[in-house]
């Protein structure tokens, strides 16, 4: 994971285009090796990020998409 860590520096960051353009309330993605993503919150780009792996973001994709978060 260390190496994740250090690849969120020069991530390539993107938010949903459904997001509103003040950019609250947003999650940014980005794709990491191996398949891994980081997940930050748009209002605080120097914050914590999450990494995921890809077992982890398609279980987040499927919770999300069936509503199991709300």
């Amino acid at each position: 994971m260390d190496d994740l860590t250090q690849e969120l520096g020069n991530a390539q960051w993107r938010k949903s285009t459904l997001s509103g353009s003040d950019g609250s309330d947003c999650v940014e993605v980005a794709n990491l090796s191996g398949g891994h993503r980081g997940i930050r919150d748009s209002k605080d780009r120097n914050g914590p990020a999450l990494i995921l792996t890809p077992y982890q973001w398609a279980a987040l994709l499927n919770s999300v998409k069936n509503g199991d978060l709300a």
